[in-house]
């Protein structure tokens, strides 16, 4: 399995605790995108659903690894955003998902082993599907795994992550990411690894799409900014055409870069006349808008209020 090194050490733990059979009923997979949490659900979820695992691990041949392949395995249940009636993404798991989840695994195995269900993303269930599914979790049955998979895990209510066994993926140390990064053919693997801030995952996805020359861009725009030669609703318009969320990633870093310069007495690099509390919480602001985004509010007046104030 070409699992990269950070899976390494949750995933023994995980087959151990199989193997004294004392898998928690409830797996919480959290920690920041870009960490192939989502891979580590798959492999899990196709290792415990195989009737012949080599060393821990999906065979790969089997009946049930093969009807894993073509989707269709009985035992195997994904809940995930939907779409909506008039074919929009929802932006929220819904009760009725929750509701339909719980009936299929109040019912027994269909091939005689374990029940295995994904939420993903977790952290997207409304206040309604996530009290929904706290039955489910007090009351497991014998033979089912659930595994919840969450970017952000604060924002499930603290019923449902104390009910579950969390297994946080953090950043792993910057020469394992580098080697990782090398091995994967990532040119400038340092550059990308610096700008998607520690996340080897973020690093490579950056790399392919060429995003260290819109972090390059985003910083010349701040810069402008800072000098009084650009106008905030011209770049607040641009930004919002191309990745906004992105951008604001890279925005924040770059605030963060500047308070950096500041403490060391070193030159800054984009020259911003902001005090240093200001900077503190415009980069608060920053991240702020990039997590507004995603709701109901006017993207173009959110980035335009903040590229004003840092001008």
């Amino acid at each position: 399995m070409d699992a990269p090194p950070w899976h390494a050490e949750p995933w023994q733990r995980l087959l151990q605790r199989r193997q004294r059979k004392a898998l928690p009923h409830a797996l919480l997979l959290s920690g920041p995108s870009g960490l192939d949490k989502r891979a580590f659900s798959e492999r899990l979820q196709r290792a415990l659903l195989c009737t012949q695992p080599v060393d821990g691990d999906a065979c790969g041949s089997c009946r049930a690894c093969l009807l894993l392949d073509a989707g269709t395995h009985p035992d195997r249940i994904a809940v995930s955003l939907e779409e909506r009636p008039d074919g929009t993404p929802r932006r929220d798991i819904v009760v009725r998902q929750i509701r339909t989840l719980s009936e299929r695994l109040s019912k027994a195995s269909q091939f005689g082993g374990w029940q295995v269900a994904c939420i993903d993303p977790a952290d997207a269930m409304n206040a309604a599907a996530a009290n929904a599914l706290l039955k489910t979790l007090e009351e497991p049955s014998a033979s089912s795994v659930l595994i919840l998979v969450a970017d952000e895990p604060w924002r499930l209510p603290a019923t449902i992550r104390s009910r579950c066994q969390r297994t946080e993926f953090r950043l792993p140390e910057t020469e394992a990411a580098l080697a990782w990064l090398q091995r994967k053919g990532v040119q400038d693997a340092a550059a990308a690894l610096e700008a998607a801030g520690g996340n080897p995952g973020l690093a490579q996805r950056w790399a392919e799409q060429d995003a260290l020359a819109q972090r390059k861009q985003v910083r010349a725009d701040l810069r402008a900014l800072a000098e009084g030669r650009g106008e905030a609703g011209t770049l607040a318009a641009r930004w919002m055409d191309d990745a906004p969320e992105q951008r604001l990633w890279f925005a924040a870093q770059a605030a963060v870069d500047e308070l950096r310069h500041r403490a060391t007495g070193a030159r800054t690099p984009l020259g911003s006349q902001l005090s240093t509390t200001e900077l503190a919480d415009w980069y608060a602001r920053a991240n702020r808008a990039r997590d507004a985004l995603r709701g109901p509010l006017r993207k173009d007046l959110l980035l335009l209020e903040l590229l004003g104030a840092w001008r």
